[in-house]
């Protein structure tokens, strides 16, 4: 039974999860609140191992399918299924949800349930966009996934909540709503909602032009690229700690992903002809947004314009169309998973004692957090793509197939090396070196156990995924081959038909 609905149980069984502690939990019961969603998340997380553990690397296609019937006068269907780009984002989700259950364990004394209940029912969400095999599915579980967060940012963060959160509802369902529009005239082409019947459609250049925008809009605000990114460092300046890392570590992801499931495939033919746009807006994603953090007074805006920046690498990656190119990009997003949220729980836990995020109210805190000092400085290395950590990986691919691809693309690329450097390590000197100037630093504390385990956990996965990346590289290689073969075959109509 687990077996055969496997992507359903990862599916609703958070979405159950956050339901059961609405229902159950409450602030006069704190503990049994936040135990109730630390079983629900870590069984979410349990469910989603066996994608990856029995997921037959040497075929294509999709694996653990469901197909039933949904609004049959529609040919509507829940219609689900993965290749090897949406099983390492799905364990991804999962685990992170674990992550922020755990964060915010002591963190969040007020309106608890609601707090965990949102993050494991966006949870359910997040993989059923992963999932989802049918456009109207695909699309629902979309635009639910912003109510969550929507509440998590408008009623968990800062002084300015309420101007972030409606500028992030705004962009993102502007943009929506044109991908709904494409997939209505997809609809009338072929009668179906399944997205494989639109990857075989013949459809005209212009057509293909048309619809290629139409997601273009959806899913460039998502990851955000430049210029509909203005969102992204308003939402996670005002966001607590966990609505940022499942903002930077997932939410970000489902923009890079839909390229490659939905934009990409079934217009190829207008992928190819756009794409020199698309690497012309990657590239100033990376150099131009780099410059951007460079100046940045807060922590959290600064990691939020390096995350803009980071995920400029992904599209940069899909467009040059080599498997070096397309494989590169699936680990930059894994890797930046990791290191985003690692970089704002390190922030959280300064915030969670000084209540400030401004570079200037710290300086030598190193002195009094020497374990997780060292922890920062790590994954601020890893941001900095030092080799031996995630960050190198994915960056290096990309780096090495834009230089067959392109050499000035390649060198406009490359320069995140420097610049990720600069703003990275400026911050980390500024933050974590130097004399202590504030009194309140001099008094802080160092980790505690649930903080350790926490950023230990992040540590070995981005040292992990950085000196062996084979596990995830072999999950991607097949799925990559038959994509990239799907996007050398034209769709245009044959003449005459």
């Amino acid at each position: 039974m687990l077996q055969s609905h496997l992507l359903s149980f990862a599916i609703w069984l958070p979405m159950l999860a956050g339901v059961l502690v609405l229902l159950l939990g409450s602030d006069n019961k704190p503990s049994m609140t936040r135990w109730l969603a630390l079983v629900g998340s870590a069984l979410s997380f349990l469910v989603t191992i066996p994608l990856f553990t029995q997921f037959q690397t040497t075929l294509t296609g999709f694996q653990f399918e469901e197909s039933v019937a949904w609004i049959p006068a529609f040919n509507i269907h829940y219609h689900l299924g993965v290749d090897g780009f949406s099983v390492p984002l799905i364990l991804l989700t999962s685990f992170t949800t674990l992550l922020v259950v755990v964060a915010g364990w002591e963190v969040i004394s007020k309106q608890i349930a609601q707090y965990m209940a949102a993050f494991l029912i966006m949870s359910g969400l997040m993989i059923g966009v992963f999932s989802a095999l049918d456009g109207i599915l695909y699309y629902v579980f979309w635009e639910a996934m912003l109510i969550p967060m929507f509440l998590v940012i408008g009623v968990w963060g800062g002084p300015n909540r309420v101007y972030a959160t409606i500028k992030f509802f705004l962009y993102t369902l502007l943009g929506s709503l044109l991908m709904l529009v494409a997939f209505i005239y997809l609809y009338h082409q072929t009668g179906s909602f399944e997205i494989t019947d639109y990857y075989q459609l013949p459809i005209s250049m212009n057509a293909q032009i048309w619809i290629f925008i139409a997601f273009f809009m959806a899913f460039a605000v998502k990851i955000p690229m430049w210029p509909v990114h203005t969102w992204l460092p308003d939402a996670h300046v005002e966001a607590p700690t966990g609505g940022s890392v499942v903002l930077a570590a997932i939410a970000l992801k489902l923009g890079g992903y839909s390229f490659l499931r939905f934009a990409m495939p079934i217009a190829p033919d207008a992928a190819h002809y756009l794409s020199g746009f698309m690497i012309t807006l990657s590239l100033i994603a990376i150099v131009y947004i780099a410059l951007v953090a460079l100046v940045q007074k807060d922590m959290k805006k600064l990691i939020a314009y390096s995350s803009i920046s980071h995920m400029g690498f992904v599209t940069l990656g899909f467009f040059m169309f080599n498997q070096m190119g397309l494989d590169g990009a699936m680990v930059q997003m894994i890797s930046h998973g990791f290191i985003s949220s690692a970089m704002f729980l390190c922030v959280g836990v300064l915030y969670d004692r000084m209540h400030s995020r401004q570079i200037a109210d710290y300086g030598g805190v190193v002195n009094t957090m020497p374990v997780f000092s060292a922890f920062a400085v790590l994954f601020a290395m890893a941001n900095s793509g030092l080799p031996g950590t995630s960050g190198f990986v994915g960056e290096f691919m990309v780096i090495l197939a834009a230089v067959k691809f392109n050499f000035w693309v390649a060198f406009l690329a490359a320069t995140t090396l420097i610049f990720g450097a600069a703003y990275t390590l400026w911050m980390t000197k500024r933050v974590f070196y130097g004399e202590i100037t504030n009194s309140h630093v001099a008094e802080l504390l160092d980790l505690n156990r649930r903080e350790f385990l926490i950023l230990a956990t992040l540590a070995v996965l981005v040292i992990g995924l950085g000196v062996y990346p084979q596990p995830l590289t072999d999950l991607l290689q097949m799925t990559s081959q038959a994509f990239l073969k799907h996007m050398a075959s034209s769709k245009l109509p044959v003449a005459g038909l």
